[in-house]
């Protein structure tokens, strides 16, 4: 299996219900380096994964739409804990709507998969991993 890995980040607010998340309930601020990994069986007809380059600026357009916000303040996030391992889904089926919509090029048409990965810090991280 083949792979490619772009690189970027996001920084939210977001606060949490339950016990479970201690002092995390309050408003708190989180910046994330967000990894996204194409990949697929066979590389297509230029012997690349996906274009790094369109990689690079779809996973920016899909966490500008995050970036800098109040996730509680969000509709598509109501009533949700929006932990690291939901918002790597997220990320990751908003990659898929892209790759699928053609804004990854021709080429990505013939993806395998996306694994997003959202790291909290330098000892703690979360992934999500999906076909396509």
């Amino acid at each position: 299996m083949f792979s490619i890995t772009v690189r970027d980040h996001v920084m939210v607010a977001h606060s949490f219900r339950g016990e479970v998340f201690g002092p995390a309930q309050k408003l708190h601020g989180a910046t994330f380096v967000v990894d996204a990994t194409f990949r697929r069986t066979h590389l297509d007809a230029d012997n690349i994964v996906v274009d790094i380059g369109l990689a690079t600026q779809e996973l920016h357009a899909v966490l500008g739409r995050l970036n800098y916000r109040n996730l509680d303040d969000e509709p598509d996030f109501a009533g949700t804990n929006t932990t690291t391992e939901f918002l790597a889904k997220v990320i990751a089926d908003r990659l898929a709507e892209r790759a699928r919509e053609g804004a990854l090029g021709d080429g990505a048409r013939g993806l395998d998969g996306i694994t997003v990965t959202l790291h909290e810090s330098h000892v703690a991280w979360a992934s999500y991993e999906r076909a396509l």
